[in-house]
């Protein structure tokens, strides 16, 4: 789980970096709620999501001067293959996150692929280190 979620995201950024133009660009990195939240039983996955959240900021200050913005996108429960594999859609573990949930469902993919798409637009011009939680206002 470090090796994908902390690991992955820093290979990741530095194999980009010489890729990017004069002008900068955007890296958007995905963390989860968890990482404020801070479940019971999730300190490994929470603990690298956490991670993401401070390497998104630690990367946003260094890449700055180069005009790279760097954020995360923080998502709460999402209906994934992941997720369907892994039993949480259709278990209590979802029903309780409805009802923590002010939107009152299951995010989808394309809820946040939303969010991503404005982070790397035009639009999101001045955002840089920002931790956007898609979470349907699961706090």
């Amino acid at each position: 789980m470090f090796g994908v979620n902390v690991k992955g995201l820093l290979f990741a950024s530095q194999a980009a970096l010489p890729l990017f133009p004069a002008e900068g660009g955007s890296i958007i990195n995905v963390g989860s709620v968890v990482s404020e939240l801070a479940p019971a039983a999730s300190a490994v996955y929470s603990g690298t999501k956490g991670a993401v959240d401070t390497i998104t900021k630690v990367l946003a200050s260094e890449l700055g001067p180069r005009r790279i913005r760097v954020n995360a996108v923080n998502p709460g429960m999402v209906e994934t293959e992941g997720a369907i594999a892994g039993g949480f859609i259709g278990s209590e573990f979802e029903k309780a996150a409805i009802q923590r949930t002010p939107l009152g469902r299951t995010g989808l993919p394309t809820d946040i692929a939303d969010v991503v798409s404005l982070l790397a637009s035009d639009d999101a011009g001045w955002l840089s280190g920002s931790l956007l939680q898609a979470a349907g206002g699961y706090r």
